[in-house]
């Protein structure tokens, strides 16, 4: 009897969560969602003690946007370095990443695991990771050793949005070729 309930478990559950309505919690960070929008993210880092972000749009694509900004870890007060490219004012990568006490890192590894699960950490090389998926979005914690110090970043990648961008590229007019130098003279 044991063994048949743990099949139907093993088989009907999954399609049963499947099938309800309540969506899962975004994946986020410090108050950082993947895919948030720049205004919301300028609010956040200011929110974090941050002085805001500052932006420059991309040369190659005018809908790019690379911006940088530093916030504070709430309780430790630690400096976080921030980056994020911003698709059409949407971040598809956002990173927070910073030198750590250890005892910060496993505040990190708790926060991300109690928010969405234990998962197994991979390691390559001297650095280590773990990662969550769900929706098109990714999370990404990675942290190593360096020079006696924890270097950690947290990822936030909107697969969404950097699909919608690569579709787009695709779809544009190819840019005309650039005027053929003229002999003897260097670029």
């Amino acid at each position: 009897m044991t063994r048949s309930l743990a099949l139907f478990l093993t088989l009907c559950l999954p399609c049963t969560l499947a099938g309800q309505d309540t969506p899962l919690p975004p994946l986020a960070f410090l108050g950082f969602e993947a895919g948030t929008r720049l205004t919301p993210a300028a609010h956040q880092v200011r929110a974090l003690g941050g002085r805001g972000l500052r932006c420059d749009r991309s040369r190659r694509d005018r809908a790019v946007h690379e911006c940088r900004g530093t916030v504070f870890a709430p309780g430790s007060g630690t400096a976080v370095e921030l980056w994020l490219s911003a698709v059409d004012s949407a971040a598809g990568v956002l990173t927070l990443s910073g030198s750590i006490t250890g005892a910060e890192l496993e505040e990190w590894k708790r926060t991300l695991e109690g928010a969405y699960g234990v998962v197994g950490a991979r390691v390559q090389g001297s650095q280590w990771m773990l990662q969550w998926v769900r929706q098109g979005r990714m999370l990404r914690l990675t942290w190593r050793i360096e020079r006696g110090r924890t270097v950690a970043s947290v990822s936030l990648i909107d697969g969404r949005v950097l699909d919608g961008w690569g579709r787009a590229r695709a779809a544009a007019p190819a840019p005309p070729p650039a005027p053929p130098a003229a002999a003897g003279v260097s670029p």
